[in-house]
């Protein structure tokens, strides 16, 4: 499902491999059922291999990791989240070109 340079995030795992990450972290949150979110998963997948080594690109699926997605109150999906030095930074709503995508990663790597 995701390609190779995208990581899996849990509620068990969220701190440790996006809080805590030396480089910026973009998160997609998404869901199996979510027509939206399966659009987005190519540009995810190519993010991630732009940007291997400089971004950590990973999904959070919503409904497996319920307390996370509370936790940044996740309204809608898909929403991407990059963390920098544990906080948010930047936040977009909704199914996005790579463009955009790409706009979002470069003011901060």
């Amino acid at each position: 499902m995701a390609g190779q340079n995208v990581h899996t995030f849990t509620d068990a795992s969220f701190d440790q491999e996006v809080l805590q990450s030396d480089i910026p972290v973009l998160v997609d949150f998404w869901a199996e059922w979510c027509g939206p979110c399966k659009m987005m998963a190519p540009t995810v997948d190519a993010i991630a291999a732009d940007y291997a080594g400089r971004v950590k690109v990973g999904k959070l699926d919503v409904d497996s990791n319920g307390a996370t997605a509370g936790r940044y109150q996740i309204r809608g999906i898909p929403t991407l989240l990059l963390f920098k030095g544990g906080k948010v930074v930047e936040q977009v709503v909704g199914a996005v070109g790579k463009t955009q995508v790409q706009k979002m990663l470069d003011a901060h790597v």
